[in-house]
């Protein structure tokens, strides 16, 4: 990634020095960039559009970065190859054409780009385009205005195009702006939350995309009484979303769309673009700067310096069908700071720490509660799952385990077939003695409470599971009522760590591996689980490429009433875990404490 991603010697801590970031990304793809080419390409990988449009949408993305550099008037020695390339890409008589737009056509989610340079630059940017020129560009982004497109984050991409052209001066339509905004009010759930389109996921869509957009949109646009709007929600937003980041500048891995890396913090870098009143400047300058220090730290660059395609190292295995070589590059999103000028109060500001988070902090409309508890800072996302979801690849590795850590992250399934491939971390697997295994997927019910989380799921029709996650200090604790009409087979997995040898003890498997430690340990009941641990095929975490190791527990279950009940954590150090929390369960009451603490909670389910 940054500056010198190979050296890894950039401080990142000035301006000055995420601009020379930004540059060296830049200077990359300039490389494959020709010269009086309207696109380039940056890999042989495959979207589900054609090549040629793959190739405009990575010189599309680079702009996200440019635009704000140009902006503050910066120098760049890049600007006048991008001003020419969409010159060419826009002009019907060139043979660099971009062409027309298809119904739900990638190249309308592009078009975002080209607003927020038009935004931000106005007449810095129409000057350098004759008349035709500027004609051809209105005439080719316009094509967004009434576009067949997703019902979803889709809709600001017309947004941006008709707010860029509004801030330049060109023809623009208000009418086209009010109808998307109606549009995407009607699936916001409350709270500064939205879902992506009407039942979908609440993932980092909700920040690199809803607030984002929101935030540029309420401070450009001059629409005052919908600033407010969009300003208070995001707001709200906020007091959430700080929990999504660890100490050490790393987010939770959640959702899809993760190759799209930093644009993780993008919403921070709205805020400060916005100079949004929530928290300091130097605690969201902490936030940025030090999530791109963690960034530079992971080999995610090829050896041209181009951003590949993966998470935390290049892995096409978890990557969506939607995303060709250049699709990283919505990365650069975070990089609108840069259109803040050194005297800026976010420049100016003296980094600092997080704020004081709680240990639990619940967030009822993403159904999702976070912890901040253990010594090594990481932060975990407990969820319920979705109750509706599309198919993307790897969907319930993404959305449906029951925890997420900025350390550990998760795994993704490489083969049904057998619990080696079969993304057991995080996850109550259930096998009908085939060897072939099924875990949550939709939920039919979903309720987050001061106390837990709980989902009730259903592998087989016949098979209804009811799931409580109870937050316990650096543990949580999963409780699961199981109805079965067949016997199952079971594995239920903690966080998966770095490859290493596991230690029995008592009803638990302990790991300690070279990136910190892993428990899970039985307290079910009547039944008694096995403890074990299974190795997975390297490039199966997300967070690292050699093969991992996840502690698990086994058995089998009668027809009938099960409960199956566990207490896992992880942390970045490695630890003995001397002391456990300990379970009972009396009719509807649970009752939860810790031996030799004060630490204990009770309630119904």
């Amino acid at each position: 990634m940054l500056a010198a991603n190979k050296e890894k010697s950039n401080p990142l801590s000035s301006r000055r020095d995420v601009v020379a970031a930004l540059n060296a990304m830049l200077g990359a793809l300039d490389k494959q960039f020709p010269q009086e080419s309207s696109r380039f390409s940056l890999g042989d990988t495959c979207a589900h559009y054609a090549t040629d449009i793959a190739q405009m949408e990575g010189l599309s993305r680079a702009l996200w970065g440019l635009f704000p550099l140009m902006a503050s008037g910066d120098a760049t020695p890049f600007g006048d190859k991008y001003i020419t390339a969409i010159k060419r890409g826009t002009d019907p008589q060139s043979a660099d054409y971009w062409g027309e737009t298809a119904p739900y056509d990638q190249r309308l989610v592009e078009m975002a780009a080209y607003g927020l340079g038009l935004s931000l630059l106005r007449d810095k940017l129409t000057a350098r385009f004759s008349e035709r020129e500027l004609q051809n560009l209105h005439a080719w982004l316009n094509q967004i205005t009434d576009a067949q497109m997703p019902d979803s984050n889709w809709n600001y991409f017309a947004i941006m195009v008709q707010l860029g052209f509004k801030c330049a001066g060109l023809p623009f339509d208000q009418g086209a702006i009010d109808r998307r905004f109606a549009m995407m009010d009607e699936y916001y759930l409350g709270d500064g939350w939205y879902s992506d389109g009407p039942g979908r996921p609440k993932d980092y869509y909700i920040s690199m995309a809803f607030h984002f957009y929101g935030l540029i949109y309420a401070t450009l646009s001059g629409d005052e009484e919908r600033a407010v709007l969009l300003r208070d929600r995001a707001r709200q937003f906020a007091d959430d979303f700080i929990y999504m980041s660890a100490a050490d500048g790393a987010s939770i891995p959640f959702g899809r769309s993760l190759t799209y890396r930093f644009a993780m913090v993008a919403f921070w870098s709205a805020v400060a673009f916005s100079e949004l009143d929530v928290f300091t400047p130097g605690i969201v300058k902490g936030v940025i700067l030090r999530h791109l220090r963690w960034w530079q730290q992971q080999p995610i660059l090829d050896r041209d310096g181009i951003l590949t395609l993966g998470f935390s190292y290049p892995n096409l295995a978890m990557c969506e069908d939607y995303n060709s070589p250049g699709s990283p590059y919505w990365a650069l999103k975070t990089y609108l700071i840069l259109a803040l000028e050194e005297g800026s109060p976010f420049w100016l500001a003296e980094e600092q720490s997080l704020p004081e988070r709680a240990e639990k902090h619940l967030i009822p409309n993403a159904q999702q509660i976070i912890t901040h508890a253990d010594a090594s800072q990481h932060a975990t996302l407990l969820t319920a799952g979705q109750l509706e979801l599309n198919n993307y690849v790897n969907t319930e590795a993404k959305y449906t385990k029951f925890a997420y850590s900025s350390r550990f992250g998760f795994t993704i399934e490489r083969g049904r077939f057998g619990l080696k491939h079969a993304a057991s971390d995080s996850m109550l697997l259930l096998s009908d003695g085939d060897n072939y295994f099924r875990g949550r997927r939709d939920c039919e019910e979903v309720r987050v409470d001061e106390n837990f989380i709980f989902s009730r799921w259903s592998p087989w029709h016949d098979v209804h599971i009811d799931t409580w996650l109870v937050p316990f200090g650096e543990w949580h604790l999963r409780l699961h009522r199981i109805n079965s009409a067949r016997t199952l087979q079971t594995v239920e997995g903690g966080f998966a760590v770095i490859k290493t040898e596991h230690r029995l003890q008592e009803r638990g498997c302990y790991l300690n591996a070279e990136n910190g430690s892993s428990v899970i340990i039985d307290l079910s009941p009547v039944i008694t689980r096995v403890p074990d641990s299974i190795v997975t095929p390297p490039n199966s975490s997300i967070m690292f490429a050699e093969c991992a190791s996840i502690p698990v527990l086994s058995t089998e279950i009668p027809v009938g009433e099960s409960w199956l009940c566990s207490a896992v954590t992880a942390s970045g150090i490695q630890k003995n875990y001397a002391i456990t929390p300990q379970l009972h369960i009396n009719n509807n009451q649970v009752v939860i404490h810790e031996p030799g603490s004060e630490r204990q909670m009770a309630f119904f389910i």
